[in-house]
């Protein structure tokens, strides 16, 4: 007769103990970037799977110096607990940004500090989505976004994107057909496709939400690295109360600081405040501090046009490369800033076969199928050129073109 294990013996002693776990667990998937990210680890491979910045670009000597001042100057109040809406000086650079680049008259009280634009995602979501509500997303969509929305449970329609950006037509039918809640798109440099709606769009898709109870979540995490440099309005413009808009200083400032910003009319501001509450009190009210003596001190706009310039060399050397290397049969985008381009392969060519095959040649990947809520885009890839070198890029696409050239002819 075996004994049981005393405690503290350090043995473990194997349990059949099965959990139970909320429903909704089991309909939100795992990031699958992340979880191709694993593989990816090995320094050998060439990685475009991932959607970093550039570590290059991240001012690490002035945010230091930053963080150095706030510790020095008033260490102990920004090592203290903090209101929920987050630090006002941080709030009013925010919105004196929206007025300058974007014409936007728009209070600190309206803005929401967050744990990056992605906890923005999670807190709509609480305060917005019913199980079996639904709601609009483009196609290809967000990952991020179909992650965090799909906690809640909701009906996903998605809303083809094209080259100018969504359908109209297809998001007028949908609105006419469902009570939808809200649409969530990505004007600018959208992720994973890279497309840019036109102003046109931009108009035409306001005019159609407008006629309707539905809300537009406006993320704008790209926003400001249009490589020409010129920004194009955003929806809160056209119907200001229907628009919320989402932002991240990851992209610009560093994104390990998690620091990032809701927008919305004050009635949706005040549960988004109750939900953050309830989670986490506040963002890091240090991180808040020290991005805000940055922002103060430091010439933001000049270290963007370094991001923006050295993106659209990226850019451009991934865009020429393809060209010259990829077959005909293979399409991609054109990207007016942001970080990727998005590869559209000929029908009946797998793209996870894609990736399983790169990866033997050192090159990564991410294929498109995970950015699809109702199926498809099995033959798309998702290709990231902010974090690679300029050798790398020539490099990875001449290993991914010969991967392509391969799995066609087979």
């Amino acid at each position: 007769m075996s004994q049981p294990i005393p405690p503290g013996s350090g043995q473990h002693q194997v349990t059949t103990k099965k959990y139970t776990f909320a429903p909704r667990m089991a309909k939100t998937p795992k990031s699958f970037i992340r979880e191709i990210l694993k593989v990816t680890e090995d320094p050998r491979i060439i990685s475009f799977a991932g959607g970093l910045p550039s570590p290059a670009l991240i001012d690490v000597d002035n945010i230091a110096a930053a963080a150095a001042s706030v510790l020095a100057k008033d260490g102990r109040t920004a090592l203290q607990y903090s209101t929920t809406e987050g630090y006002r000086p941080l709030r009013q650079f925010i919105a004196d940004r929206y007025r300058k680049r974007l014409g936007l008259e728009i209070s600190p009280d309206e803005i929401l500090i967050t744990n990056g634009s992605q906890q923005c995602l999670d807190l709509l979501g609480k305060v917005l989505i019913n199980k079996g509500d639904h709601i609009a997303i483009e196609r290809p969509g967000y990952l991020g976004a179909i992650q965090a929305f799909s906690l809640y449970e909701p009906g996903f329609h998605p809303i083809l994107l094209h080259e100018d950006g969504p359908d109209p037509a297809q998001l007028a039918d949908c609105l006419l057909k469902f009570p939808v809640r809200f649409f969530y798109g990505i004007p600018n440099s959208q992720n994973p496709s890279g497309i840019t709606y036109s102003e046109e769009r931009r108009r035409e898709i306001a005019g159609i939400l407008e006629k309707s109870d539905a809300l537009f979540i406006e993320d704008d995490a790209y926003g400001e690295l249009n490589f020409a440099g010129k920004s194009l309005p955003s929806l809160r413009q056209f119907i200001p109360e229907q628009t919320i808009i989402t932002g991240s200083f990851s992209k610009i400032l560093a994104p390990g600081m998690r620091m990032g910003w809701v927008v919305a009319p004050p009635a949706i501001m005040e549960q988004l405040v109750i939900a953050k509450q309830a989670s986490d009190l506040h963002s890091n009210y240090l991180c808040q501090r020290i991005a805000a003596e940055y922002l103060q001190n430091q010439n933001i706009d000049a270290h963007i046009e370094k991001i923006r310039a050295s993106y659209r060399k990226q850019r451009d050397v991934m865009i020429n490369c393809m060209q010259d290397l990829f077959p005909d049969t293979v399409s991609f985008t054109r990207p007016q800033g942001g970080m990727f381009i998005w590869v559209t392969l000929p029908e009946g060519i797998s793209s996870m076969k894609i990736f399983d095959a790169a990866i033997k040649e050192n090159v990564a990947v991410l294929p498109g199928s995970p950015f699809y809520v109702d199926g498809g885009g099995d033959n798309t890839l998702r290709i990231n050129f902010s974090n690679s070198t300029e050798d790398k890029i020539r490099t990875g696409i001449e290993r991914l073109a010969s991967v392509i050239r391969k799995q066609s002819q087979s």
